[in-house]
C-alpha cells in the first residue's frame, strides 16, 4: 500500500551481518532476496525500497565520532517524557527502535557522526527518505534573538570529497519529520554520513528511523523492446529520446551522454565561463560560483549538477541583502533563428524560500512569452526542466530568477538542442526594458492598485488591499482565469498543469488542474502548492471537486506543510479503485497559528491512460477571527455535535466523536456520543491530541467547569485540562495520568478570572501511553468557583487547602522543591510529581508548635463518607501528624502518628458520618529535631464507609489497591470495570460481590503481555507487620491451556525481600474461585497480585474481587473461608454439583436479601457494620456459590 507521507509503506526486514556492502543494482525482479544488514535488494521504479527500521539491528550504520558524543540504538522512554522521542516512527510506540545521539558535552561545540555501510553506486533517480526527531533546547550565548541552533546534516562520502545533501531547517518543531535527499548519479562506492552539530550549552538530541533508499537501482541489464519514442542504451534498456544528451546519466552506463552522440548539442556547465549567455545589466545579477565559496547556509546548493561536486560551478542568485530579496535577475541567450525544433534543458535549484521563482521566456520584438515557471521550494536538489520553443521570428531565451527571503535560486547545465541555431547577422531581438523599481520594499507586496502592504498580510483570508488583490491568488479558483496561486513543485516525471475538459463531467468544468507528464528526473508523485496561507481560524475548511481514474496503486491526497519547520501533515487521501471516481470533498484544515501551504499530491500511471483532475477549489470560514455561532457553548454532551469545542488538526493524534468502539458507552444516555482518544491507532505519531474552545471573551468572574472522563487500559497516558491566555501563558487546571478503569469519573476545575485577556480552554491527551483509551463527556460550566475537590493529587495546585500556624505547608516536587521532602510523590512515583510538605526542623517548627493545613468544606452526600490520604514521615525526629475532622466548629481527632516504619508512602483512611458541612485539618507538630518533614499526597473523599485496610469489594473504588505508576518498572496496570461486556476490555460477565453485570472487579487482559512488559502488578497499601493473619479473595481465570505459559501469584514484599505465598497456573474459565492464604511478615509489607508470563503470547483474562485481609486472625479460626474442593473424579464432581443445585435454591433467600442490602449501598451501613471488613461481611462467605476446584496437576 502506498502512503502519501512516505509514498511506499515498506515491509520490515530482518537484519543480516553488519557492515556488508550494499548494491543498488536491480536484479531482474523486484525482490530477489535479502542483501543483509536490514536492506532489501531490488529497487524497482515504484517497487520495494531498500529500508532499515532498526527493529532488529543497526543495519551496519556505525558511530564514527572521536569522542564520547555519538550515536546509539535505543528505544523511547516514557519515564523520560519530553527528553526525546516518545515513540519510534516505525511502530509508533515505545517498543520500536531507532538510532539516537547521546548526551553532548556541556561547554564545547560538539558533533556526533554516523556512517552507513558502503554502497556500490546509485542511479540518477535515487531518493533517500529518513524520519528524524529533533528535541531539546539551546540556551542563547549571544543574546535573546541570536541563539545558535543545532544542525542535522546528511552528506555523501565519495572517494575524493564529502558532499552535502541536506540540512535541517533553521527552525524546528516537536515530532517526527521526514527528510528527503537526492544524491544524484554516483558511479563509485560511497557512504552516507549523518552529523548533528550543536553549540555549547545546547542539550538537543536527534533520533533517526526508517531510512529508505528508493529508486536507487539501475534498470535491468537485458534487451528490452523499445517504443517508438525510445532508443536503446548500450546495456539494453530503453530510454525516451528527449532523455538523451540531457546532462544526466539515465542509462547507467553513460551511453545516453556519449560525447560523439551529443556533439551537436550546446552544453554549458559554467565550469569555465557563461558560454555566450549574458547577464542583463541591473541588480541583482546571476553570479557564477561554487558551493565551496558560498558555504553551508540553509538554502544554498551543496554541489553543482555537472560534477556532483562542491568545487563545480553554477549560476547563483541569493537573497543575502535586502535589496536583492524579491528583485529579478536576468540571463539572456544569443539570438536564435526562427525554428520549431529548438529545446532547452536546464537544471534548477530553488530552496530555502516558499516565494522564490524561476521563469523561462522567449523574446521576440520586445515581447516576452512565458514558457515555464517554477515557484516555491523544490528542496535541496537539482531539478531537470525542459522547454520546447516554436517561433516564426528570431528570438532570445530569457531566464529570470527571483530569490525569496531566506532562499536561493541557482541554475546549471544549460543544454540547447541541435535545432537552436544562432542568428549570424547582427542581433535583431531586443529585450524589453525591465519594469521600473517597485515602490514596495522586499518585505512588502504590491496591491494591484499600487499600494504596498506587509508581505505576511497576503493570503491571510482577510482583504488588506483596498481592491482585495492580496487575496486573489491564494488558491480559491475555478482555474478559468489561471492557477490562482497554485504552483507545481514536482521534481519527477509527473507534474500538475492546466487542461481543458474534453468530455462532459459534472465535477470538472472548463479548465481544471490535471496531472501531466513532467520533465523532472526523479520518480514520485506530482505536487502542487498554494502560496503561504493564514493564519487560519478553527472552522477553516478546503473544498474541491476531484476526479481520479486509476488502479489501486494510484492516489490523490491533500497535505498541509509548514515551510519554516519543514513539517508535512496528511489531511485527506483517496486511493484508486480500478475505475473512475468523482466527488466533492470537504477537508478540515482547522486553526493554524503559523503560515501554511496546502499541497496536492497525486501518483498514477499516465501511460496506462489513468488520470487525475481537480477543480473548483474554495477555502471556507478560514478568517482568523471568524466567530462561530456556537463559540460560547462550552457545556456539551456531544449528542448532536461538538458545541463550542473543536479539534486541533495540527497533529495526527486526534479526538474521535463516536459511540465507542468496544470501549464502553457514553455517560449521558448509555447509548449516545462522546469523545475519545485511542493512542494505539496506527500511524498516529503526534505527541498530543487537543480539544479546544474558540477564543472566549475575558472572564470577569470565576466559573466551575465539570466533566466526566474515563482513563482506561493497561498503559494509558495523561489527560490535562488547560487554560490558554491570549499572549501565550498556559495554566494547567487539572491533570491525571494512568488508568482509572473503564468507568466514568467526574472531575471539576475552577476557570479563574482572566482580567482583560481573552482565553481558550483545552483538553489535552499526551501520547505518553500506548494501550488504552481516554473518554470525555458531559462538560458543564456553571457560575461561581467549584467546591472542595473530592480527589486531589496536588499535581496542579493545592486544591484549596489553606496553611496556617507556625510552620508553612507548601506544594512542591522533589525535583523543584525548596525544602526537604520525599524523593518521589505517591501519584506518579517520580521526582517530578507534587505533594504537600512541611519542614518540621526546630528552626522552622519549634517543639510543640503546629503547622495546620485545612481543607475547604465538604458537602455531605450520604450518611457515611470515607476520607483517604497518603502520608510520609521522615526518619529521625519528624514530629507528629495529627488529623482532625471539624463539624459545627467542633474538632474531633481521628489520627495521630509520630513514627512510621520505612520511608515509603503510607495510606490512612477513616469513616465520617457528617451531619452537615465538614472539613479536615492536618496538623504537623514540631518535636525539636534538627531536621524532618511530614508530607501528604492523594486525598480522596468517597461515598460510603471505609473498608478495613487492604480489603475491598471494588464497588465504590479500589480501596488503595493500585498498580505501580513508575514506567521504568515495565509492568502493566490492572483495570477496574463492571461485568458489562466491552470488546476492548474482556472480563467476566458478572462480578462476585453482586453476581450481576453491574458489579465491579479488577481485571487484566493477558494478551498485552510481551515485549513492552511481561507482568502486571496490583499492590495493596503498606501494611504493618503481621502474625497469623489471613488473606481471602476470589479470582476468575479464562486462559486457553494451549496459550497458558504464566500464572497468577500472591507475593509479600517487605524490607527482607519478596516471597511468593500462593500461585495458580493459567487455565480455562471455571467461574469465580475462592482462595485462602495465610499471611505472616516480621516487618511492614505489601500484598501483591502479579500476573507473569514465561513466554508469550498468553491470551486470556484474569479478574479479582472481594479481597479481605484479616490481621491477627488466622485462616483456621474463621468459618468464612472460601470453599475450595479437592480434585476428584468426574462422577464425584457430578454428584456434588447436583447436590449443590438444591443448596443454591435454599441460598437464594439469603443471597436475595444480601443483594438488596448491597444494592441500597454502603451508605446504609450502621457504625457497627463499618467496623467490620467491608466487601466480606458474614453473608458474603455464606452465599453458597459453587466452587469447582483445580484439576490434578494445577497449582494452587
Amino acid at each position: 500500500m502506498q502512503d502519501p507521507s512516505g509514498w511506499i509503506q515498506a515491509p520490515r526486514v530482518a537484519a543480516g551481518p553488519r557492515g556488508r556492502e550494499k548494491s543498488f543494482v536491480r536484479v531482474s525482479g523486484v525482490n530477489t532476496g535479502r542483501l543483509g544488514a536490514g536492506y532489501l535488494r531490488g529497487s524497482a521504479v515504484l517497487g520495494t525500497p531498500f529500508t532499515c527500521d532498526f527493529e532488529d539491528s543497526d543495519c551496519g550504520w556505525q558511530d564514527v565520532g572521536t569522542s564520547t558524543y555519538g550515536w546509539v540504538r535505543g528505544r523511547a522512554s516514557l519515564a523520560a517524557w519530553g527528553e526525546g522521542p516518545h515513540s519510534d516512527h516505525t511502530m509508533g510506540t515505545d517498543l520500536g527502535w531507532f538510532l539516537a545521539t547521546t548526551s553532548p558535552p556541556a561547554k564545547t561545540t560538539a558533533t556526533a557522526w554516523l556512517r552507513s555501510p558502503e554502497m556500490r553506486e546509485a542511479a540518477a533517480t535515487c531518493e533517500i527518505r529518513t524520519w528524524y526527531h529533533l528535541s531539546g533546547s539551546c540556551e542563547s550565548t549571544q543574546g535573546l534573538n541570536q541563539t545558535e541552533q543545532p544542525v542535522l546534516r546528511l552528506a555523501v562520502a565519495l572517494k575524493d570529497e564529502v558532499v552535502g545533501l541536506w540540512q535541517s531547517p533553521e527552525r524546528s518543531s516537536e515530532g517526527w519529520h521526514q527528510l528527503v535527499a537526492y544524491p544524484g548519479r554516483i558511479t563509485e562506492q560511497f557512504q552516507l554520513i549523518f552529523s548533528l552539530t550543536q553549540p555549547p550549552t545546547c542539550g538537543a538530541e536527534v533520533a533517526l528511523d526508517d531510512i529508505m533508499f528508493r529508486n536507487c537501482g539501475l534498470s535491468e541489464v537485458e534487451q528490452q523492446v523499445c517504443e517508438a519514442q525510445e532508443s536503446r542504451c548500450h546495456r539494453g534498456s530503453c530510454l525516451a529520446h528527449h532523455r538523451f544528451c540531457d546532462g544526466t546519466d539515465d542509462c547507467g552506463d553513460s551511453s545516453d551522454e556519449d560525447v560523439a552522440q551529443c556533439e551537436n548539442v550546446t552544453h554549458c556547465s559554467f565550469d569555465h565561463d557563461l558560454c555566450g549567455w549574458e547577464e542583463v545589466a541591473g541588480q541583482p545579477v546571476w553570479g557564477r560560483n561554487t558551493s565551496l565559496n558560498l558555504g553551508t547556509s540553509y538554502g544554498i546548493p551543496t554541489r553543482d549538477h555537472s560534477n556532483n561536486s562542491r568545487a563545480g560551478f553554477f549560476l547563483h542568485l541569493g537573497s543575502g541583502s535586502t535589496a536583492q530579496a524579491g528583485s529579478t535577475a536576468q540571463l539572456s541567450s544569443p539570438t536564435f533563428q526562427a525554428t520549431n525544433s529548438c529545446s532547452l534543458v536546464l537544471y534548477c535549484h530553488l530552496h530555502g524560500s516558499a516565494t522564490s521563482k524561476l521563469s523561462i521566456f522567449y523574446v521576440t520584438n520586445f515581447t516576452k512569452h512565458l514558457m515555464r515557471e517554477r515557484m516555491g521550494d523544490l528542496g535541496s536538489c537539482w531539478v531537470r526542466e525542459r522547454v520546447d520553443f516554436n517561433s516564426t521570428d528570431p528570438f532570445k531565451v530569457l531566464i529570470e530568477g527571483v530569490a525569496g527571503s531566506g532562499g536561493t535560486v541557482a541554475i546549471d547545465d544549460l543544454i540547447l538542442s541541435q535545432g537552436c541555431v544562432k542568428e549570424q547577422e547582427e542581433p535583431v531581438v531586443m529585450l524589453p526594458s525591465q519594469a521600473g523599481a517597485s515602490p514596495c520594499t522586499a518585505d512588502e507586496m504590491a496591491c494591484d492598485s499600487g499600494d504596498c502592504i506587509a508581505a505576511e498580510l497576503a493570503c491571510d483570508f482577510a482583504d488588506t488591499c483596498a481592491d482585495g488583490s492580496d487575496e486573489k491568488r491564494c488558491g480559491t479558483t475555478t482555474f478559468e482565469s489561471g492557477a490562482a496561486g497554485w504552483h507545481d513543485v514536482s521534481v519527477g516525471r509527473l507534474r500538475w498543469g492546466l487542461e481543458k475538459v474534453t468530455e462532459s463531467d459534472s465535477f470538472l468544468t472548463g479548465t481544471f488542474l490535471a496531472l501531466q507528464t513532467g520533465e523532472g528526473q526523479m520518480v514520485g508523485p506530482a505536487k502542487a502548492r498554494t502560496p503561504p496561507l493564514g493564519p487560519s481560524g478553527p472552522a477553516c475548511t478546503m473544498e474541491m471537486s476531484y476526479h481520479i481514474h486509476s488502479d489501486t496503486q494510484g492516489f490523490l491526497a491533500i497535505s498541509v506543510t509548514d515551510h519554516t519547520t519543514g513539517t508535512t501533515q496528511l489531511a485527506w487521501q483517496t486511493q484508486g479503485r480500478g475505475n473512475t471516481t468523482r466527488g466533492r470533498v470537504h477537508v478540515p484544515l482547522g486553526e493554524r497559528s503559523r503560515p501554511f501551504q496546502v499541497e496536492l499530491l497525486a501518483l498514477v500511471d499516465l501511460q496506462g491512460l489513468e488520470s487525475v483532475g481537480v477543480d473548483n477549489v474554495t477555502f471556507e470560514q478560514c478568517y482568523l477571527d471568524v466567530v462561530l455561532p456556537t463559540a460560547a457553548e462550552l457545556s456539551c454532551n456531544f449528542e448532536t455535535g461538538m458545541c463550542g469545542w473543536y479539534q486541533d488538526l495540527s497533529s495526527d493524534f486526534k479526538w474521535v466523536h463516536s459511540t465507542g468502539q468496544g470501549q464502553g458507552s457514553d455517560h449521558t444516555t448509555g447509548s449516545g456520543y462522546f469523545l475519545s482518544v485511542d493512542p494505539s491507532v496506527p500511524w498516529s505519531h503526534g505527541q498530543r491530541a487537543q480539544l479546544l474552545t474558540s477564543h472566549q471573551e475575558p472572564a470577569t468572574a470565576p466559573r466551575c467547569l465539570s466533566f466526566w472522563y474515563r482513563l482506561a487500559g493497561p498503559q494509558i497516558g495523561t489527560l490535562n485540562l488547560k487554560l490558554w491566555l491570549e499572549g501565550g501563558e498556559e495554566v494547567v487546571l487539572w491533570t491525571h495520568r494512568g488508568t482509572q478503569g473503564s468507568i466514568w469519573h467526574r472531575a471539576w476545575a475552577t476557570l479563574p478570572t482572566t482580567g482583560q485577556q481573552r482565553y481558550q480552554v483545552a483538553f489535552e491527551v499526551l501520547h505518553d501511553g500506548f494501550l488504552g483509551d481516554v473518554g470525555l463527556d458531559d462538560i458543564t460550566v456553571t457560575a461561581g468557583p467549584c467546591g472542595a475537590e473530592l480527589s486531589c493529587t496536588f499535581e496542579v495546585e493545592s486544591c484549596g487547602l489553606a496553611a496556617s500556624g507556625k510552620g508553612t505547608w507548601q506544594r512542591q516536587s522533589n525535583g523543584t522543591g525548596t525544602t526537604a521532602g520525599p524523593v518521589a510523590d505517591h501519584t506518579t512515583g517520580t521526582a517530578t510529581g507534587h505533594y504537600m510538605v512541611v519542614n518540621t526542623g526546630r528552626v522552622l517548627l519549634p517543639a510543640g508548635q503546629t503547622a495546620a493545613l485545612t481543607s475547604q468544606s465538604y458537602q455531605p452526600s450520604v450518611s457515611a463518607q470515607c476520607l483517604a490520604f497518603w502520608y510520609q514521615l521522615s526518619t529521625g525526629t519528624p514530629g507528629s501528624l495529627r488529623v482532625f475532622v471539624e463539624q459545627s466548629r467542633v474538632k474531633r481527632k481521628v489520627l495521630s502518628m509520630s513514627t512510621m516504619e520505612g520511608s515509603n508512602w503510607h495510606r490512612s483512611h477513616f469513616t465520617i458520618q457528617p451531619d452537615g458541612e465538614w472539613q479536615v485539618v492536618f496538623e504537623a507538630v514540631g518535636a525539636g529535631g534538627d531536621h524532618g518533614y511530614i508530607a501528604l499526597d492523594d486525598l480522596h473523599v468517597s461515598d460510603g464507609a471505609c473498608p478495613e485496610p487492604a480489603s475491598c469489594d471494588f464497588e465504590q473504588d479500589t480501596c488503595g489497591w493500585s498498580s505501580p505508576s513508575d514506567p521504568r518498572l515495565h509492568s502493566f496496570a490492572w483495570g477496574w470495570k463492571s461485568g458489562i461486556t466491552l470488546a476492548k476490555y474482556p472480563g467476566p460477565e458478572q462480578d462476585h460481590s453482586l453476581g450481576t453485570r453491574n458489579g465491579h472487579y479488577m481485571h487484566f487482559d493477558t494478551s498485552v503481555l510481551g515485549a513492552r512488559g511481561t507482568s502486571a502488578l496490583l499492590e495493596s497499601p503498606p501494611l504493618p507487620a503481621a502474625t497469623d493473619s489471613c488473606l481471602r479473595f476470589w479470582y476468575h481465570m479464562d486462559i486457553p491451556e494451549y496459550l497458558s505459559s504464566g500464572e497468577l501469584q500472591v507475593t509479600l514484599q517487605g524490607a527482607a525481600g519478596q516471597r511468593t505465598v500462593w500461585s495458580v497456573a493459567g487455565h480455562r474459565s471455571r467461574g469465580w474461585q475462592g482462595a485462602v492464604v495465610p499471611v505472616q511478615s516480621p516487618s511492614e509489607f505489601q500484598i501483591s497480585f502479579e500476573i507473569t508470563t514465561r513466554r508469550w503470547p498468553m491470551e486470556g483474562t484474569v479478574a479479582l474481587d472481594d479481597i479481605m485481609y484479616s490481621p491477627g486472625v488466622g485462616c483456621h479460626s474463621s468459618p468464612e473461608n472460601p470453599v475450595e474442593e479437592k480434585p476428584s473424579g468426574n462422577f464425584v464432581a457430578e454428584v456434588v454439583l447436583s447436590l449443590l443445585v438444591a443448596l443454591l435454591i435454599v441460598g437464594l433467600v439469603a443471597s436475595g436479601g444480601w443483594y438488596c442490602l448491597k444494592q441500597r449501598g454502603v451508605a446504609s451501613r450502621t457504625p457497627t457494620e463499618s467496623n467490620s471488613p467491608q466487601g466480606f461481611d458474614n453473608i458474603t462467605f455464606r452465599d453458597d456459590k459453587v466452587i469447582i476446584s483445580p484439576r490434578e496437576g494445577d497449582e494452587s
